[in-house]
């Protein structure tokens, strides 16, 4: 029988090189919660021992119970009638599994039958699920949702819903893009109106919304009239009923077992969550927050899943007398899938735990017993990492979904035309791959996102706080090399601030976030050379791979190579003709 969790190696060095026990310490804050309910950990050691033993039954049943279902699930995918949706019987028995196993209310508060865990092991445990079959992950991964309404809405609400969320009685949706409003969502123009009798009610159509069958809806809707932009929009919770219409499911290239809605609300009723006009410009961006770094780590367990069958195929299959493995064309794909998944992993786990600090300061800020000085300096520190998230979590999910469809087409081209066929899993996982780099925001948008982190300094300050760290074990010439690719990236910067245009800053934003990764990654993998020596090959090798194409982008940058922006008609040509 095998583990997801204890067969990668990777993922165990994360949970042995970070500091868990302080991870433990800002979830529970004091563990008083020992003394009210028998699961909770006494102390931090007890905690880290729970995140372990929990992560080991995620991985026996992703290994066990769901993989053995992940092809039947891709063929019977879900079926559409009378406005209805049915999961295929195979994923209506996993998500049964996972809820027997109490693992549906992952990082909800025990009071409401959650586990109480931390974001990391949210990441690890998605991962893994994603690993055995990303469409389930769709549904386990979108716990965000609960997480929303828990931190958002009001007591009542709370005590309403989030035990249904953590029993597995309901699942949830996030109800954001609308047929004119895919990633625009200041044009959201699906209605709220409040009646005499003070409930609201939605009207209009909501589509591709992942999961949009479930029972819990978590909608943005424009609640002030007349009122346009991000401003006018409010977050509602709508649990399903007769008024809401599901019009269609999506016939996709991938994710099958995953249904994709168009919901038409006629009337429905919501209720209002947290404060009117702060919709998007506080709850959404904070869901987001949560769903691109479970989108990071579908990627990264679609990945895993790519590489493990290449590797065993490249193992098995010879050809000329020899395992194709032995062939340094092969060899060398496979070693950079690997090293391609270890980054990624690397910059998404750094999220979650930078994620994790910034709550747990936020909760230790919020006990009675603390002093007014500590909880102003707690809140700074919560500020400060905040503004880091907000550019580690845009470019986790950057990198890793572009990482992951790199992955799964490498891994279908080393099986060749094995790979194309659907005797093997590859194809399915190069099908659903292909998605990670489009929804919760496409890589284009990440690139926004994570972009104004670097033209800010923020990153340039935490690379000093890196440069810091002891790297007394590790080749000094690799943490020159960083310093030297340091230099251009600020040079970068400043050329193209100099030039003041804001298209051409947009134009070379990619290759601008493409240095900062490569960097913050480098110092990420030096860090773990101190203690793991196979992570000094793996740091010899991205480095040394990473610093001429670092090169190649800042001077394409530097060039003045302007020409998508200068000649964009000349270099497309006309509109093609409908005709």
């Amino acid at each position: 029988m095998g583990n997801f969790f204890t067969d990668n190696k990777d993922i165990l060095f994360y949970f042995n090189y970070e500091d868990m026990e302080k991870i433990a310490e800002l979830q529970e804050i004091d563990f008083s919660e020992s003394k009210i309910y028998d699961y909770a950990p006494k102390d931090a050691k007890d905690a880290v021992d729970s995140y372990y033993r929990v992560l080991v039954e995620v991985g026996d049943i992703a290994a066990n119970y769901i993989q053995p279902r992940t092809e039947i699930i891709d063929r019977e995918g879900n079926k559409y009638e009378n406005g209805d949706v049915t999961l295929a019987p195979a994923m209506k028995e996993c998500i049964r599994r996972l809820a027997q196993a109490d693992l549906m209310g992952f990082t909800l508060e025990r009071r409401f039958g959650g586990l109480n865990f931390s974001n990391l092991i949210y990441t690890m445990a998605i991962e893994i699920v994603s690993r055995a079959d990303a469409s389930l992950m769709n549904i386990f991964g979108l716990q965000g949702i609960a997480e929303t309404i828990q931190a958002f809405a009001d007591e009542d609400t709370k005590k309403a819903f989030l035990p249904r969320f953590s029993s597995g009685e309901v699942t949830g949706s996030m109800a954001l893009t609308e047929p004119d409003a895919g990633s625009d969502l200041q044009n959201v123009s699906i209605r709220a109106t409040q009646k005499e009798n003070g409930q609201w009610v939605l009207n209009g159509v909501k589509r591709f919304i992942t999961n949009g069958c479930g029972e819990i809806s978590l909608v943005l809707a424009r609640s002030e009239e007349g009122e346009r932009g991000g401003l006018g929009l409010s977050l509602f919770l709508y649990e399903r009923d007769k008024t809401m219409k599901i019009r269609r499911i999506e016939d996709k290239l991938g994710i099958h077992g995953s249904p994709t809605c168009e919901l038409q609300f006629n009337d429905s009723p919501a209720l209002l969550v947290g404060e009117r006009r702060r919709g998007l410009v506080t709850y959404v961006m904070a869901l987001m927050n949560g769903a691109r770094l479970g989108i990071a780590a579908q990627s990264l367990g679609i990945a895993q899943a790519a590489f493990v069958e290449a590797r065993k195929y490249a193992a098995s299959r010879k050809q000329f007398g020899v395992a194709i493995e032995a062939l340094p064309a092969v060899a060398d794909l496979l070693a950079d899938m690997q090293m391609q998944i270890e980054a990624s992993r690397a910059i998404t786990y750094e999220a979650a735990v930078i994620v994790d600090n910034i709550l747990g300061k936020i909760r230790m800020a919020e006990r009675e017993s603390i002093s007014d000085d500590d909880k102003s300096a707690l809140k700074r520190d919560a500020k400060k990492l905040d503004r880091l998230a907000a550019f580690l979590t845009p470019a986790s999910k950057y990198l890793s979904s572009e990482m992951c469809n790199k992955v799964a087409y490498d891994a279908l081209q080393i099986l060749g035309g094995s790979g194309y066929m659907r005797d093997y899993p590859v194809e399915k996982l190069y099908r659903d791959a292909r998605i990670t780099n489009i929804y919760e925001g496409t890589s284009q948008l990440q690139v926004v996102a994570a972009i104004r982190g670097v033209l800010s300094g923020l990153v340039e300050k935490r690379f000093v706080e890196l440069e810091a760290c002891d790297y007394s074990k590790t080749d000094p010439a690799l943490f020159n090399a960083l310093g030297e690719s340091r230099k251009l990236l600020a040079d970068a910067v400043a050329y193209l601030k100099n030039e003041n245009k804001a298209n051409v800053i947009d134009l070379h934003a990619r290759k601008l976030v493409d240095i900062a990764i490569d960097i913050y990654v480098g110092y990420l993998f030096l860090k773990h050379a101190q203690i793991d020596d196979r992570k000094k090959i793996i740091a010899k090798r991205f480095i040394t791979t990473t610093t001429p194409k670092i090169k190649m982008n800042y001077d394409i940058i530097k060039s003045g190579e302007q020409t998508t922006v200068e000649y964009f008609e000349e270099l497309v040509g006309a509109v093609p003709s409908e005709d």
